[in-house]
């Protein structure tokens, strides 16, 4: 993996960052973003069973933290493809050394660097840049009966979010705080 994917650790359990190594010519660059035998060895599994994409029009604006609940919890590999984002991973696993901490790192469309998100993290984003996309590659497919959120500013998690928010759907400002009783997901 070392020709075509720098890889990076995180202080969560399976969230790794993904830098691809840029190949440039005269005519121009070549950027290799998947390779399931290398990714693989992340634990993202044999196959892609989604493939979306999202446009932030404005900087500042947060969207998530989004989660798929067992038996449809699912790992994706997020990629900025333009602008700049603050990307977060929460673990929400049950057991985990790492409960309830997040990661962020910053992910660039000029690098086209990516984040992979094992099943039972959530994942969110804040736009540091007007006219973000990202890509995300999904392992299961979307199951709505078993999405779960939690709020971008909940306590519990307490996530230095680096902007002054924006704009958020309404879905996810009216989300409720997590509560005592959150005992996070289990994985078995």
């Amino acid at each position: 993996m070392p020709d075509r994917f720098e890889l990076h650790t995180t202080c969560l359990a399976g969230v790794v960052g993904i830098h691809p190594q840029k190949r440039e010519d005269s005519r121009g660059s070549f950027t290799r973003l998947f390779c399931e035998q290398d990714l693989r060895e992340l634990g993202f599994g044999a196959s892609i069973a989604q493939i979306n994409t999202s446009s932030t029009l404005v900087k500042g604006s947060i969207r998530g933290l989004h989660f798929q609940r067992p038996p449809h919890a699912e790992a994706k590999i997020v990629i900025c493809m333009r602008g700049c984002v603050f990307d977060v991973a929460v673990d929400v696993r049950k057991g985990s050394a790492t409960f309830l901490k997040w990661h962020g790192e910053t992910l660039n469309g000029d690098q086209l660097n990516a984040l992979y998100i094992p099943p039972g993290c959530a994942h969110g984003f804040q736009a540091l840049s007007d006219d973000c996309q990202l890509l995300y590659l999904h392992s299961t497919p979307y199951h709505p009966a078993s999405e779960g959120v939690i709020h971008a500013f909940e306590p519990q998690v307490n996530i230095a979010w680096p902007l002054e928010p924006r704009a958020m759907s309404q879905r996810d400002q009216a989300t409720a705080p997590l509560g005592a009783h959150f005992q996070g997901l289990s994985m078995s």
